[in-house]
């Protein structure tokens, strides 16, 4: 038995469309992480990005359990003393609702060169069309 190694000329890639209205947040990042990580896949390598394009529409209706909408905060620093800056989870879904699924994706893909490979083949919309019906993304159905 040998070990079988994917080579990253050797993948191919396929795209998958999730629908987020009424889906809870972390759940809807797992899945979208995992098929990025390509970890459905049988010729998973952990050195290689075997995984798939992921577009997420309906961002704009997604939901978090419990006071998360009030209590979950988001941070940036503009680097100059005093510059924190944060948002609660409903003020970032009023401003900008695509960042809310980035930044919960991004934070469950690996911190390195590799993880931002990955992070750029997510694609996310607040409304239901996207620019991508010529690649024939396949419908992923979520639980709950």
């Amino acid at each position: 038995m040998k070990t079988y190694y994917a080579k990253p000329n050797e993948v191919e890639r396929e795209w998958v469309l999730i629908d987020a209205e009424n889906q809870v947040l972390g759940r809807v990042a797992a899945k979208a992480a995992h098929i990025l990580k390509g970890k459905h896949k049988p010729q998973y390598t952990p050195h290689v990005d075997t995984g798939d394009f992921v577009v997420i529409i309906n961002v704009d209706k997604i939901r978090v359990t419990g006071t998360k909408a009030q209590s979950k905060s988001y941070y940036r620093h503009s680097g100059f003393p005093g510059g924190l800056k944060s948002e609660t989870f409903e003020e970032a879904m009023a401003k900008h609702p695509e960042r809310v699924i980035e930044h919960a994706v991004k934070g469950m893909l690996p911190k390195n060169t590799l993880g931002r490979a990955m992070g750029k083949k997510l694609k996310v919309y607040t409304g239901a069309e996207h620019p991508h019906m010529a690649q024939q993304p396949r419908k992923i159905e979520m639980e709950g």
